[in-house]
Parts: C-alpha cells; structure tokens; sequence
C-alpha cells in the first residue's frame, strides 16, 4: 500500500481524496491547504486524516505520492525540490484531468445503465448524433441522428468493427488513449463536416469498456448560433423597450394567458407579475369586459374602451392590438392609459392657457438693469417691500422702469404663482374704471351683462395687483380704494353686499402727490395708505454710469426684435450717450437705440456717433437774461396762465395732435383734456 499526501483542498483536490478513500492500494496520510474550511481538509477530518496549512512538515521519508492540485507553478517547484527521491510527485492538471474524467465517467455510467428501452428512446430522441464501441471496437450503439449524418443503418454497422463500416472514426484512438477529446473539428467518410467529442468508457474501478461519440453537423451548429444570438438579441431589446416605457402594458399570448407586464403596468394597476402572469387575462379586470379576449376572438384592435383594472379599481382606457406572425395568431398587447391622469393634463392646460390669457408678472429682479447707488438703493427696498404684504408706492418719472419693479416685487412675494393685474388708472374712461377696478351686479346699468361681472381686484384676489398713474383717480374711486386697503373687501358696482378679497397692491405715480393733496384732488388718509412703502426710482440722469450696461442689455433685445446681430456702442457713443439728460429716461433710450439700428447697415456691427438721431437738448438761460415776472397777481393765478401758455405752445407745435402734446408734457391724456376744458383750449 503506498502512502499519499495531498496538496490543495479544494474541487480537484476532494474528487481525488474521494476517489482514494474507495481504493485498498493507496493511504492518504494527509490532506494540506491554507484554507482549514476548504471541502477537502473537512472531508479529511471527518475521515480521520491528518491536516495542515503547511505540506513541509508532512514530506517525510514515508510518503511514496504528493499530488498538487493548487495550480500554483511555485507550490509545484518548492515540493519538487524538497521531495525524496523515491517519491513521486503529480502536477495539478494531471490532477484536474483525472477529476473531470472521474465526472465524465460517472455521468455515462449512470446513463449507460438505464434500461435498454429506455437508452433508445433517449438517444433517438436527440438531434446529436451518437456512435459507441466496446473494448474491442465493435459498434454497439448508432442512434438514428447518427445514420442520417453518416448515410449508414443502424443494422448494418451495430455488431461489427468500427473500421469496417468507418474507417476514419478516431473512437479507436480514445479506447488506447483514454483521453477526453472534446468539441473536435471531424469530417465523416461521406465528406460532412461535424463537431464531435469523445469519451472514453471505464467502470469503478478503472476497467475500460468502451468509447463514446457524440456529434453534431457543423452547418446545424452555426445556424443554431446565430438564430439563438438573434433571438437573444431580439428579446433584450423588446423587453428593454417595453420595460422602460412609462406607458402601462400587458401581453397574453394566443390563449389569452398573461406572459408579459411592465413596471408602469404595475404602478399603475399595483398587480404585480405572480398576479398577472400564467393566468387568464380577465385576472386584472375589476369592472368590463376583457379586451385581449375580444381581441384574440375577433383579430381587430379595439381603442379608447373605458373599464376598470386592479384592486383599487383604477379608471383606465385601454388600446389592444393582436399580435399576427405569418398569419398566425401569437397573442395581443394592450397599452393602458389613467383617466385620472389624463383629466389631471386636461385640467392643468386648462389652467396653463388661463394663466396664459391673463398678463402674468413676466420679470424678475434680475431683469432689472443697473448698478448705480442710487438705483441698487431702489432695488434694495423693492426687496424688502416684497417680503412684506404691505402696499407698495412706487415713485419716479415716466420711462423709468416702475412697471419692471412691479413685476418684481410680485415674483419675489409669496404669492408669485398667484395673479399678477395691470391696470392703467389713466387708460380707462373715468365713466368705467369703478365698474372695471370693482365689478358690477346684473342690472347696475344699462347694458350690463347678465349675471354682472367680477371686478379686477376680484381676479387678483390672493395675488397682486398693479395700479399705474395711481394720481388720476376720481375722488369716488379713491374713497373705494381706500376701504380695499382698509378692510380688504369691495363693493360691486348696483350691490350694498361687501365681498372679502385678499390682495397686495402696488402703485405707481409719476406726479407730485403731495402736491395732489393741496389741491384737494388726492385724499390726505389715501395717500398716507399707499405709502406704507414708497420707493423712488432715479431718473436716467441721476444714473449715468449705467448707460453703457442699459445699452448692452436693450441692444440685445432690440437684435432679438429685428433680427440684427449689432455688438454695442463705440466709446465716442457712449460718451455722447451720458452727456444727454434724457427727459424720457430708459423709454427714450431704448427709443434712441432702435432707431439707429434700423438706419444701420446690415454689415456694421457698432453703433457709432453718426447713427444716433440728433438729441434735443434744453437751452441754459443765464440769471440775467431772464425777463421778470409780473408780480402783481396771486400765485396761483400766474401757474395758471403760465401752464395755459405752455399748453398752446405745445399743442401748436406739436399740429394740434392732443396723444403727441399730452405725451410730450408728461401728462396722461385724460388730465391734458381736463387742463384743455379748464382753459377752453
């Protein structure tokens, strides 16, 4: 009995202490591998073998075989070096050969002992083709995948020499060789080409009985590949595409058992597959009639049909197709859509085309050009305003940007995705503001609509609303605003009925208010109201420095407008720029700068000094040149024949046009036909 020792606990290193163990003309003395719970040194102890981590201490003088199944080159050659003489040492492939020969042998030996009957039903069942010979050679099996490859009948070669009936076959080889050949290039005697591994045959105990062969033709294998790569290929795309649509969808195949849902068919029902799939495709409707059956019964599509799926019984519309392959019927897919998220998209364009019709605030702070003192002064307190829910008054000359600051204001307030309305004090006939800023019940008025009309305060009901030239409000429609700043509500035009609204009011003025007040034609306790926070917006010519960045910005808006591609301003331009004093401030800026840009050549990139419009500017009367002024009347009376004065001389030379002459001053045009009445002009 010879002693042996073995290296490597693991597959290789266990098939072959198994293998040992079963044999009376071999001891193992001792099982080594680094890792004490490997397969191997369990078994070992179990068996009551010596184990270790370190193979030199069991290389003793007793030990007649080492085998190395670790695979490791460096193991190999310190055994080999420190081993005696008499001993033999065996490499890990020889080992590993061993290992997957003693699997190979086990499973045709269980194969191989199966009944008869049983063996020849397998064999022909298969599409490899099989050919085995027993020790001598003699063809003991031939399966029919076999006589179809090689043109011969099982009854002419079964019980005769391999070589008498296949004189190429190399299974002789195998019997002497014993060696495993595996996916080996062949070509028959009849000139066909196969892929063919043999095996040879051996019992237990080591007694060789035969050979094996099983082949396939090289034509069907390459054919086979590429249909499995393409259906492979096919597959992972389609369920790639179907799992990352975020439409919800359910496929049956031709009985109408579900073989396929996705995700959103999943979120969307809350069925997942082990409710879907392999059942019939009535098991995810709660309400209806199953539309895959209709389909698979009738072969049209059917689209839109409403019913109700899952176990929250969620509305849905469903659109199912049937799924034909070359004229045969393979199934249907349906596609389902929430009715509940098709009203929520409804309902929210709805509410995106009204928001759209109503003016919402378009600008922000950041579209606020400007980095003067003065102004980032004006901007400071804007932001502050827009914290607070308290009444904004915004003050400064027309073309000073007090619209852009209402804006603003209401984008940077909390009720930014609320309304945000406009109202021109001055723009609407005196006749109608009320009505417009207050609403009106039915029968107020003649011509009043049916069911009267809400009032714009009411539509910018938890919102903001923006009152421009605040200072041409009559002394009724000034006692309303006054009771809307009071006590947040209104009275509609006809009505007595006080309606609650929360609203944040800005305004805007570019007359002298306090002035109003003296006059008697602003109310003092109105005017204390709006000017909870009053800020004031520097004209143009207390700003200056700002020019250069106003132009930048208004010339990219002005390219944007009429499809030019101009850069900016020379500094000659500039200059000529700041020494005006601009009365119309950035309205006439921008005016200023679309004009030259259309009288511009198409190729000139700059605008230069000779592109600007000749600027008009106020003429210096020195101290002594001017004429003295009669002082024998009251003040008042001499505004007033000086204002009449003005007011012909503009109006003439402007030919009569009252918008031109009311522009000019500076004035709304509903004052300039009041002063035009006051003076029977």
């Amino acid at each position: 009995m010879q002693n042996v020792l073995i290296v490597g606990g693991g597959k290789g290193g266990t098939s072959l202490l198994k293998l040992l163990l079963q044999s009376d003309s071999f001891k193992v003395i001792g099982m080594i591998d680094y890792n004490e719970w490997a397969e191997g040194v369990l078994l070992a102890q179990k068996e009551r073998i010596p184990t270790g981590r370190e193979w030199s201490s069991f290389l003793t003088e007793v030990v007649d075989i080492v085998i190395d199944t670790t695979g490791d080159e460096s193991v190999f050659q310190k055994i080999r070096a420190k081993k005696h003489n008499h001993t033999v040492l065996i490499p890990g492939t020889v080992a590993f050969i061993i290992a997957s020969l003693l699997e190979d042998k086990e499973e045709l030996i269980d194969t191989l002992q199966q009944e008869s009957y049983k063996q020849e039903l397998i064999f022909n069942a298969t599409h490899d083709g099989m050919i085995a010979i027993d020790e001598k050679g003699i063809v003991t099996l031939l399966n029919e995948s076999a006589e179809h490859m090689t043109n011969l009948k099982a009854k002419d070669v079964v019980g005769k020499h391999i070589h008498e009936t296949m004189p190429s076959s190399e299974l002789i080889e195998t019997l002497h060789t014993r060696r495993v050949d595996k996916d080996q290039k062949f070509t028959l005697d009849n000139g066909r080409n196969i892929i063919t591994s043999r095996v040879p045959l051996v019992d237990e105990k080591g007694h060789l009985y035969g050979a094996f062969s099983i082949f396939k033709d090289v034509t069907d294998v390459a054919h086979l590949a590429e249909e499995l790569t393409n259906v492979k290929e096919l597959q992972t795309m389609l369920q790639a595409i179907i799992q990352s649509s975020e439409e919800a969808i359910s496929v049956v195949d031709e009985k109408g058992h579900g073989i396929l849902i996705n995700k959103a068919y999943t979120k969307m029902t809350g069925l997942k597959e082990e409710d879907v799939i392999g059942l019939p495709a009535t098991a995810d409707i709660s309400e209806g009639e199953s539309m895959h059956m209709k389909v698979l019964k009738t072969r049209r599509p059917v689209r839109r049909v409403r019913m109700k799926v899952g176990p929250h019984k969620r509305d849905v519309f469903v659109n199912v197709a049937p799924i034909i392959v070359d004229g045969i019927l393979k199934g249907s897919v349906g596609v389902i859509h929430d009715v509940s998220e098709i009203t929520e998209l409804t309902n929210a364009l709805k509410r995106a085309r009204q928001i759209i019709r109503t003016l919402e605030a378009k600008y922000a702070f950041e579209d606020i050009i400007g980095s003067s003192e003065a102004f980032m002064l004006s901007i400071q307190q804007a932001k502050l305003a827009a914290k607070t829910p308290a009444t904004v008054l915004l003050r400064g000359e027309s073309g000073t940007g007090k619209e852009l600051f209402a804006h603003a204001i209401h984008n940077e307030s909390d009720r930014k995705y609320n309304k945000f309305v406009r109202v021109n004090c001055a723009a609407i006939p005196e006749s109608l503001l009320e009505s417009e800023l207050f609403g009106y019940e039915e029968g107020a008025f003649s011509g009043a609509k049916r069911g009267g009309k809400r009032g714009l305060f009411e539509e910018a009901h938890n919102g903001s609303i923006f009152l421009d030239e605040i200072g041409e409000l009559s002394a009724n429609t000034q006692a309303k605003l006054l009771r809307v700043l009071q006590d947040s509500e209104i009275i509609r035009v006809g009505s007595t009925v006080p309606k609650p609204i929360d609203v944040r009011v800005i305004a805007a003025t570019n007359v002298n208010l306090e002035r109003g007040i003296t006059e008697g034609k602003i109310r003092e306790d109105l005017y204390y109201r709006l000017s909870q926070i009053p800020i004031q917006i520097p004209p143009l010519r207390d700003r200056k420095k700002d020019i250069k960045e106003l132009c930048d910005h208004l010339i990219r808006k002005i390219n944007a407008d009429y499809g030019r591609n101009v850069e900016g301003i020379t500094g000659r331009t500039l200059a000529y720029l700041q020494s005006y004093d601009w009365p119309g401030n950035v309205r006439e800026l921008e005016n200023v700068l679309g004009r030259a840009i259309i009288y511009m050549e198409m190729n000139e990139q700059l605008i230069d000094v000779e592109h600007i419009p000749t600027l008009e500017r106020k003429k210096k009367v020195a101290p002594n040149d001017e004429k003295k002024v009669a002082t024998d009347k009251s003040l008042a009376v001499l505004l007033e024949e000086h204002e009449k004065k003005i007011l012909a001389q503009a109006l003439a030379e402007n030919k009569g046009s009252r918008t031109k002459t009311a522009k000019q001053l500076g004035i709304s045009i509903r004052s300039f036909y009041y002063k035009l009445e006051k003076y029977q002009l």
